[in-house]
């Protein structure tokens, strides 16, 4: 994978290697799963030193960002045009709060 990627190409990355819409409740389990180990590194504040990734606050995000991508592509949905779409309601929603 490249350096630079987008949602989309995060997408398409997750796609291409491990795209199986018949576990969608095993992606969503998963999610569920990766949500309370970031909870976890949380609470213990466990971040990354150099390259060293595992069990950090890091590796936990990039694992639900991994499922939520992974449910989106069992759903066909292009998180990258949902950042925009949400973003414009967001911006629309809170204007008069600010």
């Amino acid at each position: 994978m490249e350096n630079n990627v987008t949602l989309r190409g995060l997408q398409q990355y997750i796609k291409a290697n491990d795209y199986k819409p018949e576990l969608k409740h095993v992606y969503f389990q998963k999610l569920i799963e990766e949500v309370g180990e970031l909870s976890e590194t949380l609470r213990k504040d466990s971040r990354m030193q150099g390259d060293a990734i595992k069990g950090t606050i890091e590796e936990e995000l990039y694992d639900v960002l991994y499922y939520v991508a992974a449910l989106a592509n069992v759903y066909d949905v292009d998180l990258q045009t949902c950042m925009h779409l949400k973003e414009a309601l967001n911006r629309e929603k809170y204007k008069h709060k600010a």
